[in-house]
């Protein structure tokens, strides 16, 4: 039986069509919020999102939106409130992978995509959550998605890394500016996942086996995974978490630097 930690709660988790964002929404609505959901491609998917939501008596409002534009950014929060009413919850999970080039290849475009999708979509996004609290007395919760590569750089995905390092120091930024105001700010820095980002991993069993040796339980980890562990963060029981980092990585983090 669910526990309705989040009774009464309207959250927004960005790029719920699919993964981390999907499965997190799933998660919000069986704990009692009613959600907002949103796509920059994939219609379909956000479609299911939306209706998995409502199939456990909860309300979903569903949009397209691309948190690169802060205009698009502060239209999409109106028609949250307008739907749902004040959102309480962020999560910032939209984002995209690394580009796979060194820095001396990298276009000045996929730099572009990579820093405004990751980096500047939350920020618009906090800026809006951030501005429809205030005076309104309630409590606010903000999970940005992060990553292990906050920490540890790829070769290959210089955008990618600074967008999660720079997403990181947003975090514990607005942590010190909100610690008053009755509004937590958390990040969740998964390791590897099981999403459309290691599609490679999903298509085969050999790139995905391969590809775990380097994690100590020798498992990628599923969607869910990390959803169940934004909830415990936008609960109660998570009032005394704030400006910290919660890696969910298998152990990853554990093996840099072994045998050398």
């Amino acid at each position: 039986m669910d526990s309705q930690r989040l009774k009464g709660e309207i959250a927004i988790v960005t790029g719920s069509d699919s993964g981390i964002g999907q499965a997190t929404a799933f998660a919000f609505a069986k704990e009692g919020a009613n959600v907002a959901v949103s796509y920059l491609h994939d219609k379909e998917g956000a479609e299911r999102t939306k209706f998995e939501i409502e199939a456990t008596g909860r309300r979903a409002y569903l949009s397209q939106l691309d948190v690169r534009d802060p205009g698009l950014v502060e239209n999409f929060f109106k028609e949250v409130q307008n739907q749902l009413g004040t959102p309480t919850i962020l999560v910032n999970d939209a984002g995209v992978d690394a580009a796979g080039k060194p820095v001396k290849d990298m276009s000045l475009e996929h730099w572009d995509n990579i820093i405004r999708t990751n980096l500047y979509g939350p920020f618009f996004t906090c800026q809006q959550f951030i501005r429809g609290l205030d005076g309104t007395g309630k409590h606010g919760t903000i999970i940005n998605i992060t990553s292990v590569h906050q920490e540890i750089p790829r070769s290959g995905a210089a955008g990618y890394d600074v967008s999660k390092g720079g997403l990181r120091n947003l975090t514990t930024t607005l942590a010190l500016e909100l610690a008053e105001k009755n509004i937590n700010v958390n990040n969740i820095a998964p390791g590897m996942v099981l999403t459309t980002m290691n599609q490679s991993s999903l298509d085969d069993p050999e790139v995905l086996k391969k590809q775990v040796q380097s994690i100590p339980m020798k498992r990628a980890a599923q969607p869910e995974e990390i959803a169940h562990v934004a909830v415990f963060l936008a609960s109660e029981n998570a009032r005394y978490i704030h400006g910290t980092t919660i890696v969910v990585d298998g152990g990853l983090m554990l093996f840099q630097g072994q045998g050398a």
